[in-house]
């Protein structure tokens, strides 16, 4: 399954955008995401450009890995980077009640918010992860503060499910109750 993801995942196009793997290229664009407190609001904190690197290599291993990982969002004309998008495999997985799990999230550069990227994206990630990977359900979940991605995850006509406590959050964290959603495929 893997190979398959991979070979299918290399690049998509949609009308607008292009999805497509990541490059060592794309730190610049990662980073500038990464260091920007509003994109970074219902986040632990903003990312340095070195936390940012750390983070590419995480997700170039994880396309090799898991044949997915979250993909970048580029601007289909410029091929200018607008964030990501895509299915994940938590790499904690062990500490949620709800695991094993495949994830869905999104982030975008603020500039590129409101356009219906995230949404678009989603789109085509949740039929590729029901459809092709054929996975039972796939998962997403946000601070309960994010009224803008649990709109996202309602658009998309994934169903609320529970608010929990996320495992890597000490206790009294402000983004430690969680709200998680999932989407199951029709068989």
């Amino acid at each position: 399954m893997v190979d398959i993801a991979i070979d299918r995942c290399s690049r998509i196009e949609t009308e607008r955008l292009v999805l497509r793997k990541w490059e060592l290229t794309d730190l610049d664009g990662l980073a500038e995401m990464n260091a920007d407190p509003r994109v970074m609001e219902f986040y632990p904190s903003v990312l340095s450009r070195a936390e940012s690197e750390k983070m590419l290599v995480r997700y170039m291993e994880a396309q090799q890995r898991e044949g997915f990982c979250y993909s970048v969002i580029a601007k289909k004309r410029s091929g200018r980077f607008l964030g990501y998008c895509g299915l994940k495999v938590p790499g904690y997985q062990d500490h949620l009640s709800f695991g094993p799990c495949v994830e869905i999230g999104w982030r975008l550069l603020r500039s590129e918010w409101g356009k219906g990227f995230a949404t678009e994206t989603a789109q085509m990630w949740l039929g590729f992860g029901l459809e092709t990977l054929q996975l039972n359900e796939i998962v997403s979940f946000t601070p309960v503060q994010n009224s803008r991605s649990e709109k996202v995850m309602q658009r998309l006509g994934m169903v609320r499910v529970e608010e929990f406590e996320h495992p890597l959050l000490e206790d009294g964290h402000r983004l430690k109750r969680q709200v998680l959603y999932k989407m199951t495929r029709q068989k």
